[in-house]
């Protein structure tokens, strides 16, 4: 399943939004070093109870619009 997702890193909490087509992804990691990419991961993971290595990032690695592939998820 892919989903395009809008990620505001440095945020006060972990939080999800569903808005018309994509996820609005709020973090509290910074967007420093990788660190957003791996907390939105795991927490995408832990929000569709998915295995991490199941989650991936297809486009968008460095930029807050991604479009991210769960292979566990496929319709």
């Amino acid at each position: 399943m892919k989903i395009d997702i809008k990620v505001f890193p440095g945020a006060k909490k972990n939080m999800v939004r569903r808005e018309q087509d994509r996820y609005k992804i709020y973090l509290t990691a910074p967007a420093v070093d990788g660190k957003a990419n791996k907390a939105l991961i795991s927490f995408l993971a832990d929000y569709f109870k998915v295995r991490r290595s199941e989650i991936n990032i297809i486009k968008g690695l460095k930029s807050r619009e991604k479009t991210i592939n769960i292979t566990a998820l496929q319709t």
